[in-house]
């Protein structure tokens, strides 16, 4: 018997004054229902689950809740005035004799009830705001990047929670470890269309490059047969023979159905470079010490940091991974124990609070007013590892479009925030990365291609983060902060830390066996991986590369389809043939070049 949907929505269509961010997309959510929503940043997955929880009404199209069903938001940025305390929100939907519920959920999630809503930080509102959505158990839960400002500990109590329920519920998330451990379905979001696998998370990012290599297969076999029509078009004009205009119609019928294709959004351009070697010792700190007030944060703790390494800080929120961060790199010193820092260190900091971008400066500004990328006398220009460049270039290079040059920071997404903030940093050499809470808000491409960086990177990186299957690719060394002062030096990523620890809920490995990622640089340069970075860029270029030869060839295609231009202008006639048949070959080969590296690939 079939079940009665418990959300639909037919033919939706929405537009935010400019193009379409869905057009035509219909879903159905069922009873028990546990989906991940996934896509690329700014492909419109905030958008879709506010449609859902019926805060954006669509253009065109309707939503559709089944009988009396009941559904839930939690959204990144909650609205909590009118409330004097994060309990008071939390609690607002509930009877009295459910208030347990609230302080339940607040005891695993890590959240005081009783802190005033003024001033409670954002990570204590989304805490709130999860744990009211929690306490209120709607027929459907719809959960917007519910693991940000959650530490490890909160995120496993949040997946043994979910695992239980039998409320529905749609996740987006950053999150791999927790979208693997949770989801039975999902709907990715590409170019504004919505498509569905009855798999979890587990099984996407195949899924998704079975269907990019399809397209691309189906592309470039288009592009193969335009180029046969357009050289047949080319000989017969250059024969003076009749035309067969059937032919030539269904050659601008080609060229209008590949102008119709939507390009996808490609990876961000990043690069990391490091500068001249720092000596072999990065960092030496000897039995340092730390309290504050009655709050000890590390006590006798010793570490030395060797050029190359990869050290992760884990622990609960609160217990001070970010302060002793900073004593290690020197931004604060320690009550007792000496901190030593090597010799030429080039510092890059990834701070978690995002502080080095300005809401009220445009993306522009905060570029071009950095001391460290200005040109001098040149106003558009950026300073990139030691090259200027245009700032509207370098912003594209990071998935930001003209538009939103002049845009104020504020107006953007979490993932652009921190998408800029890459930008600025890689903008310079260093030799020493420091990532506090990286991976917030980025979207599964952009960490792989950031996982990619850091394996090639010569230098040394520090970071500090919750995401587990992130710790675990590029980790080598974990410090772990357990509180009273005490911090243990394990071997290995998050997965090996758990094993060591002699934890019984070890979770699986990672899909792909311990990357390069996971190793120093003068390991890693033993593998053999499929393509080389270099490639691995090349084979990101080539379709730009081929479109704008294409695009070349259609111009010189559309003057030579003149039927008087020899008889009229024969040298200019001739000149267009040759341009015609260099850029024909150049495409030939390029093509070629495309199909090896993608053989390569898959190896």
């Amino acid at each position: 018997m079939a079940r009665t949907p418990i959300l639909q929505l037919n033919d939706i269509s929405l537009t935010f004054g400019g193009d379409p961010v869905f057009e035509d997309l219909s879903l159905v959510v069922q009873p028990g229902d546990r989906v991940a929503l996934v896509g690329r940043n700014g492909s419109g997955k905030s958008t879709l689950m506010k449609v859902m929880a019926g805060l954006v009404e669509p253009d065109r199209g309707e939503v559709i809740r089944g009988p009396g069903v009941s559904v839930g938001y939690m959204e990144q940025d909650p609205d909590l005035s009118g409330y004097e305390t994060l309990g008071d929100f939390a609690a607002a939907a509930l009877d009295p004799g459910e208030l347990y519920k609230v302080e339940r959920a607040g005891e695993g999630l890590k959240f005081d009830p009783a802190r005033p809503v003024a001033t409670a930080s954002g990570g204590e509102r989304r805490r709130a705001a999860l744990a009211r959505l929690m306490a209120e158990e709607p027929e459907l839960m719809l959960l917007d990047e519910p693991t940000n400002h959650l530490d490890i500990e909160a995120i496993r109590w949040l997946e043994d929670e979910l695992k239980d329920t039998r409320t529905a519920f749609v996740i987006i998330s950053h999150d791999r470890a927790f979208l693997r451990e949770l989801t039975r379905a999902t709907l990715w979001i590409d170019r504004g269309m919505v498509r569905r696998q009855e798999k979890g998370f587990a099984a996407f990012e195949e899924w998704r490059d079975k269907v990019w290599e399809d397209e691309d297969m189906q592309r470039h076999k288009l592009n193969r047969k335009i180029k046969a029509e357009a050289r047949w078009a080319v000989e017969g004009i250059s024969a003076r023979r009749k035309r067969n205009m059937g032919r030539v119609r269904a050659l601008q019928d080609l060229r209008a159905e590949r102008a119709a294709q939507i390009k996808r959004q490609g990876t961000a351009a990043m690069a990391l470079e490091a500068g001249p070697k720092s000596g072999r010792k990065v960092i030496d700190a000897r039995k340092i010490s730390k309290r504050f007030g009655d709050k000890t944060i590390v006590k006798d703790f010793s570490l030395t940091v060797q050029r190359g390494d990869r050290i992760a800080l884990v622990g609960p929120n609160g217990v001070g991974k970010t302060t002793l961060l900073n004593m290690l790199i020197g931004l604060e010193a320690p009550d007792s124990g000496t901190v030593q820092l090597g010799t030429n260190l080039q510092l890059a900091l990834f701070d978690q609070a995002r502080a080095q971008l300005d809401g009220d400066m445009s993306l522009w500004d905060s570029l071009t007013g950095d001391p460290e990328m200005r040109v001098s006398g040149k106003a558009d220009q950026v300073l990139v590892r030691g090259s200027p460049k245009h700032v509207v270039g370098y912003l594209k290079e990071f998935l930001f479009d003209e538009a939103q040059a002049r845009a104020p920071v504020r107006s953007l997404s979490g993932g652009e925030k921190a998408r800029l903030l890459l930008a600025k940093i890689m903008a310079r050499e260093s030799n020493l990365l420091v990532l506090d809470e990286p991976t917030n808000d980025l979207d599964v491409e952009t960490l792989d291609l950031l996982q990619d960086l850091l394996g090639q990177y010569d230098g040394t990186v520090i970071l500090v983060s919750h995401d587990r299957d992130f710790l675990d690719r590029v980790a080598a060394t974990t410090i772990a902060m357990e509180g009273d002062g005490k911090a243990t030096i394990y071997a290995g990523g998050w997965s090996d830390y758990l094993s060591q620890r002699g934890d019984q809920d070890v979770p699986a490995p990672v899909s792909e066996a311990k990357t390069a990622a996971t190793s120093k640089p003068e390991q890693k340069k033993s593998a053999k991986p499929g393509l080389s970075f270099t490639e691995k860029h090349r084979l990101e270029a080539l379709p730009a590369e081929l479109e704008r030869l294409e695009a070349e060839i259609a111009k010189l295609e559309g003057l030579l389809a003149d039927p008087e231009l020899y008889n009229r202008e024969p040298v200019k006639f001739d000149k267009a043939t040759k341009a015609l048949v260099e850029r024909q070959e150049k495409l030939a080969a390029a093509e070629e070049e495309w199909l090896t590296l993608e053989e390569k690939a898959e190896c």
